[in-house]
This record gives structure tokens, C-alpha cells and sequence, in this order.
């Protein structure tokens, strides 16, 4: 039997099929054409006044009609709860947090802040601020501990922080001389502190004596960074970011840990347990963006040597509090010209793309340039004027009177939220947020124009009678970081 055969064996086994279906479908039509009939006809004959009652049909009994209700509103919002679960979930969390937060921070703007003093009016309660007094934020953190009737000592390493400490006129913000470089000098003048708290102090002649209880240091970093590619940054750049930003406070902290971990009050008198704040910068460390390897690298390193610091003194009983910064309005604390940078005071200028060579410029410039005129650049928050020192103040001196018992506190515009964005959003949707772009084409590799820049550089350090700009040329080739080749053809990174 062929194909073809068998496909119209197929069709004609098929057809009953088809019949018995059609059939089926056309009785069924049938049935209810003849229903809806029987039905009009029974309704007409029913109605009709020359049919006799007795053989006048009864209608059947149909079901009462549907009365309409009004939905009412509480109705239809509890459907729409119903409909949208995970929406109103989170509206839920929404509204739980900021209500959170506004009781918190009303209950906080009502708060009665001030130092214990005593029965006579004297001040009793000593705090330290590590931290350069020129910087804005030392300058008003130390004016608001002052008014709060703390006694406030300001770490001074140079003649020059002194006068900026005496400039502030305040009988009670005093200048703490410490050398940080010199060990042993330093030593001496931490005992020459303790020696202080331990002597009771009158606050008027013939006044009641009391004795001085050191209440918190506090570590507040250099602010000043430079923004600017890794390849344009010299290795002394680096050295010396790493001395002032990130050894200075280390060597800073360590000088006073033998203060903090010993009693040092009198004989009969309590002993109260001093609290260490370590102050960093947040939004820049958050995201660790480009172009900002000196802080996001002094800053990490800062808050991993905090974690350590803390591990440490948990079981002396010595708190230890990690201030993370946002942005703050300094406006009153800085000159006119530096009112447009309030977020970050103290900055330094951006690095200048018309000083780097030819090939980094092609490489960074366009990025560079993109991110610096982001919404965030160079730790601030472009638009925006910042917190209000307030808050600040508030923050810390919650932290020094215990009613703040966090590890980590975030303070300030942009600091919780940057926090949020560095750990949960992509990299690299945060970097073409900021501007940044994929380089489509690179410059070529010149070895020979690199050795004789650093050839020239060379010769020019060391004749000093060379004219201003030779010295502007080797500068401007000094800031570029190149390996050359050795005349073997090996270079540093490869294997001999």
C-alpha cells in the first residue's frame, strides 16, 4: 500500500469523527434555539387575557435580581492591599523607617546637651582632639564642646597650630604640645597630661578644687586630598600622603593609648572610662570611585585600623566609635572664596590634565574631566550644601556621654546612602553614573621619548642652575610613572 493509500484511508477513518461532532454541535444549537422559543412563547401566552386561567401556563420561578452595593472605600483599599502585596510591603518598611527616624531625630533636636560640672559652676569633664586646627571641622567641634562646658585640649605638633588654638579666644579650648616624630618627647608630654588630670584645679581663687576627668580623644584625619590618576601621582606623592594622612594618626592614637588604658584619676576619686571617636571621610571610601586612590587608600586604612583598634580595647572596657562623614555646610568656618567647596573643606585642587603627559592625558583626560563634573566629585555632593554642623554635634556628644553605644555612627549628607551604594550596587553602573566611558583607542607605546624625558629629568636635578623651565618640563614628566626597558629587552615585569 502506497502513501497516498494510506493518507486517504486516514481521511475517510476521520469522517465519522467529524460527523459525530458537527451533528453534535448543530443538536446542541438546535436545543437552545427551541428553549429560547418554548420560553417566548410561554412568557407571550402567559400575559395573553383571552386564554382562560386554566390553561394559561405558569411561568417558572426565577431567581430574585442581584442587588448592587456600593463598594466602599475602606473595600476597594483592601482590595488594593490584597492585589499588591509586595508593593505595600514596602511602603510598609518605608513609612516604619521614616517615622523611626523622625521620632529619633526630634526626640535627639529636644535633648538637653551639657557637661557635668560641678557644684560650684567649675568644669569637670577634659576632652582631646587629635587634629590640625586650621581644619574647619576641629575648629567648630571644639567650639561646641566648649559651649557645652567641656574643657577642650587641641593636639598641636608645630609654633604655628599654638597661635591658630590661642587665635580661637576661649580661655578653655587650650593648646596639648605633642611632637608625634619624637618618641620620647612625646612620652613626656603625656605624662606631663596625666599629671594635669591627676591635680585638682579651682575654677576662680578660693574656689572649691575639683579634679578633671578625661572624657573622650578624638581623632580627626587631614581632609585634604588630591584628585588624579595613579599613573600622574610621583612615589613621593605617595610617601608623603601615607606620613601625614595615615601614620601621623596612627602614631597619634598610639601615643595615648597609655593615657587611655591606665587610671588615672586620684586616690578616692572614680574613675571614668575614656572614649576614643576616629573621624573618616565616607562617600569617596564608600564607592572607591576613580581618580581617588589617595583617599579611598587612607581611608580603608583607616577604618580597617579602627576595627583593630577596637578589638583591642573591648576588653579593657574603652569604647571605640568610627564616625563616618558625609557632607557638611562650613559655610562661617571657611573663607568667601572656598564657600562653593563646602561640602569639603580644605581641598585640595584637582589635578590639572594639561600637566600630564601626552599619553596619560589621552588615556584619563576625557574621564577625568567626566567624573570631576559629576554629582559627586572630590568627596562632596555637587547641588547640594551639606548637613548642618549640628548634627554633628549632637552625634558626637551623644557618643561621649554613652547614650550612642553604636561601633560605627554615619553622620552627615550622603554618608548612609553612599554607605548603601558601595555595597549593594554594580561598580560599574556606579561608574557610568559618575561619567565614566570605555576608551575606544589607546596611544601608542613611545620607550624612547619616556627615557629621554627621565634622562632629562635626571640631569636637571642635578644641575641646580637650570632655567625655570627646564625645571617646568621635568616636573610635568616627573608626574608620569613609566617602566623602560633595560638594554637586555626585560623589563620589571617580565621574567629573566
Amino acid at each position: 500500500m502506497s502513501a497516498d493509500d494510506q493518507q486517504f484511508l486516514d481521511l475517510l477513518s476521520s469522517i465519522p469523527n467529524h460527523i459525530r461532532r458537527y451533528s453534535g454541535d448543530v443538536a446542541e444549537y438546535i436545543d437552545k434555539t427551541v428553549d429560547k422559543v418554548a420560553d417566548e412563547i410561554r412568557d407571550t401566552l402567559s400575559t395573553a387575557s383571552w386564554i382562560p386561567d386554566y390553561a394559561r401556563p405558569t411561568l417558572p420561578r426565577r431567581p430574585p435580581p442581584v442587588e448592587v452595593i456600593p463598594v466602599t472605600a475602606y473595600e476597594r483599599f483592601r482590595d488594593w492591599i490584597s492585589r499588591h502585596k509586595f508593593l505595600t510591603g514596602v511602603l510598609v518598611v518605608a513609612a516604619g523607617y521614616a517615622t523611626y527616624k523622625a521620632v529619633r531625630i526630634t526626640k535627639g533636636m529636644h535633648k538637653h546637651r551639657r557637661a557635668k560640672r560641678a557644684r560650684n559652676g567649675g568644669r569637670l569633664e577634659v576632652v582631646v582632639i587629635a587634629g590640625s586646627p586650621t581644619l574647619p571641622l576641629t575648629k567648630s567641634l571644639s567650639l561646641d564642646l566648649e559651649r557645652r562646658g567641656f574643657i577642650v585640649f587641641i593636639v598641636c605638633n608645630t609654633i604655628e597650630d599654638e597661635l591658630a588654638v590661642q587665635n580661637l579666644s576661649r580661655p578653655d579650648i587650650k593648646p596639648l604640645g605633642i611632637d608625634i616624630t619624637d618618641p620620647p618627647n612625646a612620652g613626656q608630654s603625656i605624662e606631663k597630661f596625666a599629671a594635669y588630670l591627676q591635680a585638682s584645679h579651682a575654677a576662680v581663687p578660693r574656689a572649691k578644687p575639683n579634679f578633671l576627668q578625661l572624657k573622650a580623644v578624638i581623632l580627626i584625619p587631614s581632609l585634604n586630598y588630591q584628585t588624579s590618576p595613579i599613573a600622574t601621582i610621583p612615589p613621593s606623592s605617595f610617601a608623603d600622603l601615607f606620613n601625614t594622612h595615615l601614620l601621623h594618626p596612627i602614631l597619634t592614637i598610639q601615643s595615648f593609648l597609655p593615657l587611655l588604658t591606665s587610671k588615672i584619676a586620684p586616690s578616692g576619686e572614680k574613675s571614668a572610662t575614656p572614649k576614643v571617636l576616629v573621624f573618616t571621610p565616607s562617600i569617596i571610601s564608600s564607592i572607591n570611585p576613580p581618580f581617588h586612590a589617595p583617599e579611598a587608600t587612607v581611608c580603608s586604612a583607616l577604618s580597617a585600623f579602627t576595627e583593630v583598634l577596637t578589638a583591642e580595647l573591648c576588653p579593657l572596657a574603652i569604647p571605640v566609635t568610627h564616625v563616618q562623614l558625609g557632607t557638611f555646610d562650613f559655610q562661617g568656618f571657611t573663607p568667601v572664596r572656598m564657600n562653593g567647596a563646602a561640602g569639603a573643606p580644605g581641598l585640595l585642587p584637582p589635578a590639572e590634565p594639561l600637566q600630564w603627559p601626552e599619553s596619560a592625558r589621552h588615556a584619563y583626560g576625557r574621564n577625568y574631566m567626566s567624573q570631576s563634573l559629576s554629582a559627586i566629585s572630590a568627596g562632596r555632593i555637587r547641588g547640594l550644601r551639606g548637613s548642618s554642623l549640628r548634627e554633628l554635634h549632637n552625634a558626637v556628644f551623644d557618643v561621649i556621654d554613652g547614650s550612642e553605644l553604636s561601633d560605627v555612627v554615619r553622620v552627615g549628607l550622603g554618608a548612609g546612602l553612599y554607605g548603601f551604594v558601595g555595597r549593594w550596587a554594580p561598580r560599574g553602573l556606579v561608574a557610568w553614573m559618575m561619567g565614566i566611558r570605555k576608551v575606544d583607542e589607546l596611544s601608542s607605546w613611545e620607550a624612547g621619548e619616556i627615557l629621554k624625558s627621565d634622562a632629562s629629568g635626571s640631569d636637571s636635578k642635578s644641575d641646580k642652575s637650570g632655567s625655570s623651565s627646564s625645571e617646568n618640563g621635568e616636573a610635568s614628566a616627573s608626574e608620569f610613572i613609566a617602566v623602560a626597558r633595560d638594554d637586555d629587552g626585560h623589563n620589571v615585569w617580565k621574567l629573566g
